[in-house]
């Protein structure tokens, strides 16, 4: 394959290496950042990052996972302190970046909670300082931590006390335990002179006052902490034995009453339009304010909502951060390549004229799609507006069409594969074009190969990226079979692996030793391992955990070919599986070259039945459940997220198999089926009662 063709590789192979490309940098970044208190690049480099390996998960679900900087939270702790596990971890923010995600957010807290009124929000400045958390017990101060890594802090009791906006006593009347999270920072003033003074000396010189702030805080000598011009603000609550407000805002009355410094300005706000206008009210303000912030920051106002909405991942859904736009430039716009994913996805990509945007060069752009390249008409020769979105993919926003070029021509997509030379369809409802080449596009084949071995799948160490594009150009690995016959081929082979320049007999011995060591896997893993389309990580999980052995599985997937079948409506029962993903899991197992594959690859492992780890302590654990009718005390996707919480397993129809039916308001066919079937039937508030 030329090396035209290789740069012309898929979405996907685009997505994957992007994406392990900003994790590296996003942990390197954090451990700077938090733990080092000495970053290298400023925070709308990192958020523009950050935002980007969202988007990128967004787009492909089976990039997250545990190790993702999307599922942690801070940095390594940092050597020399002692560390304090938090009675309540301490999490991140959601991030908004436009006032439609600020829509967004609004309207997904009204969905889950269901309901149309306006939800009270405050809206508060977001301080750039060291994240921080203070026990006190029965008035006096305890210890302090900090963020850590959410779970852990670093201890810095005798850091904090030396403070002045830090009381060390709280006033008669506090909850005999009170944790009070805020945020230490250090005002733009008194961090100019501490630098001069700094500097005069001949001592480091510190980057901004976050840094300053945080690196005066870990400070081994608390004398030289408390030289420092150090300032708190108190805003919110971590553990308590007993509530002190009903509201957000008012647990920030409260904090102020005992002693805790405010920030400002703050505001209560009713309505998106309230939110967007404090929003860029503060942005016009920001210069003026004497600390720096990075946004602001909403929260849903009153506690009770809070608690029903909960967290997602490693962020609360009552709460984000609304940061500050990134930075812009204009450059010119090249040519336009096609990158061809794993999933056959052709993505344009912008070739531009190197520029520099917030201090990184910038010589390429996503376009996203067909359809964004014709709403922003661009073409090839056009001057361009580029925004950061990360370091890695910025993005174009517009054209600067005073500068077009009088000879320049509408950009036509293209209908073949630019990879293989097969047709790229577009099917109705999607806005992407595929290539229909399958596993014979050696885009797709080479990216398959990536994810059968990638961490969550069959994880073979040794065979990352540039080993399995080097395998399947030489013709050693063309399918996932050929991966376990490496070592019965290499033992006649004139040009055995060992004798290739990089590779030598301890490197060959240890990668046959991995590949030995994946011979056996679990029905998930299995499943996941298989790269379908929209079967990710969960989705794989609970079809093992439906079907439960791959022998059934796979007959399953025959039967279900006839969607008139009862093995069919079985496959949709499955919560989070409907047509769509379940059009694209079928599709995969009728094409006979698929089959071949899964069928070789059965000949030389051994897939375990699923035995997935469940609570013990519930109820409903191992049950599967029905919700029908309208639930009135809680939203539908309340009660399916708290079921599958406690172990259960939601289904969307009524079967022989269904334990509980839970029935509410204008309940229909289901219920009738579970009387039928003689089914468990649970209202409402028995349910509620059932699971505690």
């Amino acid at each position: 394959m030329s090396k035209e063709k290789k740069d012309l590789l898929s979405s996907d192979s685009i997505l994957i290496a992007k994406h392990t490309e900003l994790a590296k940098k996003l942990k390197k970044w954090d451990e700077e950042y938090h733990t080092n208190d000495d970053p290298s690049v400023p925070d709308h480099v990192y958020d523009e990052a950050k935002k980007q390996l969202l988007e990128l998960e967004a787009l492909e679900p089976l990039l997250v996972t545990q190790n993702s900087p999307s599922q942690t939270v801070g940095g390594k702790l940092a050597g020399g302190f002692k560390t304090i596990r938090h009675a309540m971890p301490m999490l991140s923010l959601s991030n908004a970046f436009a006032d439609e995600d600020v829509i967004d957010f609004v309207g997904r807290i009204k969905k889950f909670l269901n309901i149309t009124d306006n939800v009270a929000i405050v809206a508060e400045p977001k301080i750039d300082g060291l994240s921080c958390t203070l026990r006190y017990e029965q008035g006096q101060l305890k210890f302090a931590a900090t963020r850590g890594d959410g779970a852990d802090g670093e201890d810095i009791t005798e850091n904090v006390k030396t403070i002045r906006d830090i009381p060390q006593n709280l006033p008669s009347g506090v909850p005999d335990i009170l944790e009070v999270r805020g945020e230490i920072y250090m005002r733009k003033d008194e961090f100019l002179a501490l630098n001069q003074q700094q500097a005069e000396k001949g001592d480091k010189v510190f980057a901004n006052p976050r840094n300053a702030a945080a690196g005066s805080v870990r400070q081994l000598d608390s004398n030289i902490t408390k030289q420092r011009p150090l300032r708190f603000f108190g805003y919110a609550l971590g553990v308590t034995s007993e509530p002190i407000a009903e509201t957000q805002d008012g647990i920030r009355q409260k904090l102020k009453s005992y002693g805790f410094a405010q920030a400002e300005p703050i505001a209560v706000c009713n309505s998106v339009d309230e939110l967007l206008a404090y929003y860029h009210r503060v942005e016009i303000e920001r210069p003026d304010l004497p600390y720096d912030i990075d946004g602001v920051v909403y929260k849903v106002d009153r506690l009770d909502l809070q608690e029903r909405l909960g967290f997602v991942a490693r962020a609360p859904r009552w709460a984000t951060a609304h940061k500050f736009p990134a930075e812009k430039a204009v450059t010119v716009l090249k040519n336009i390549i096609i990158q061809v994913g794993r999933t056959g996805a052709l993505t344009p990509v912008a070739e531009l004229e190197p520029i520099t945007v917030g201090g990184v060069v910038v010589s390429r752009a996503s376009l996203h799609n067909e359809d964004e390249i014709m709403r922003l008409d661009v073409r090839v020769g056009d001057h361009v507006i580029v925004q950061r979105s990360g370091d890695v993919i910025p993005k174009v926003v517009s054209v600067v069409s005073e500068k077009r070029q009088e000879n320049s021509e509408i950009y036509s997509y293209p209908s073949t594969c630019p990879a293989c030379g097969s047709h790229a369809v577009r099917e109705d409802g999607e806005v992407v074009r595929r290539c229909t080449g399958g596993l014979i596009c050696p885009a797709q084949a080479v990216e398959r190969l990536k994810h059968f071995v990638s961490r969550n799948a069959f994880d073979i160490e040794g065979l990352g990226a540039k080993i399995i594009e080097e395998f399947y150009d030489d013709g050693t690995v063309k399918s996932p079979a050929d991966i376990f016959t490496i070592e019965r081929r290499e033992q006649g082979s004139l040009t055995p692996l060992r004798n290739r320049e990089g590779w030598g007999a301890l490197s060959v011995k240890n990668l046959f030793a991995s590949i030995e060591k994946r011979r056996t896997i679990s029905l998930d893993r299995f499943i996941y391992a298989l790269g379908i389309r929209q079967i990710g990580e969960s989705t794989a999980k609970k079809l093992a955990l439906t079907y439960k052995d791959i022998a059934k599985f796979r007959v399953e997937m025959q039967a279900a070919q006839d969607k008139a079948s009862e093995h069919y409506l079985s496959l949709l029962n499955i919560n989070d599986v409907g047509e769509s993903v379940a059009n694209d899991l079928l599709d995969f197992f009728a094409e006979p070259h698929n089959q071949q594959v899964v069928a070789d690859l059965l000949e030389q492992i051994e897939v375990t039945d699923y035995a997935p780890v469940r609570a013990t302590d519930s109820p409903v654990t191992g049950k599967t459940v029905v919700f029908t009718g309208t639930l009135t005390k809680i939203t539908r996707a309340e009660a399916k997220a708290k079921a599958e919480s406690l172990g259960a397993k939601v289904a969307g129809s009524v079967s022989a198999k269904t334990d509980y039916v839970v029935a509410g308001e204008d309940a229909g066919s289901k219920l009738a089926k579970a009387k039928e079937l003689n089914i468990t039937v649970l209202s409402e508030e028995e349910w509620l009662s059932l699971i505690g």
